[in-house]
């Protein structure tokens, strides 16, 4: 079974456990854990990652930031992005999937909910 890189980007911690938690449940993905967009960014610097998780409001830089800057990386110009956030407004969904993010999660967590959406962005069956 081969093994998929997941970055996390989110300034809770109570927040990225449920995420992290949510994401073990699921075989073969190896987790990294990131505490806003600039920390998301030197992760991504340093290693190649599947799929990525991150919260919009987060201080230093935003989630929008980070969809943004990622997307103009042609290294990570195809690799899924997941947001998950409190902003339900419809406006702040059709931005963030205007910047490049492939789905928009809203807050409270819902594990089958994440877990879906990683299954599904991997191509992971079941």
């Amino acid at each position: 079974m081969s093994t998929y890189k997941v970055l996390v980007v989110e300034d809770s911690p109570t927040m990225r456990q449920l995420i992290v938690f949510a994401l073990k449940r699921i075989r073969g993905l190896s987790i990294v854990e990131a505490s806003d967009g600039v920390d998301g960014l030197k992760k991504l610097s340093i290693e190649k990652f599947d799929l990525i998780f991150t919260d919009i409001n987060m201080p230093i830089m935003d989630g929008l930031k980070l969809v943004s800057l990622v997307r103009n990386d042609p290294g990570y110009k195809s690799v899924p992005i997941v947001i998950i956030t409190t902003e339900g407004a419809h406006e702040d969904r059709e931005r963030a999937l205007a910047l490049g993010a492939n789905e928009y999660i809203t807050k409270p967590i819902q594990t089958t909910k994440i877990i879906d959406s990683a299954k599904r962005l991997l191509n992971l069956a079941g």
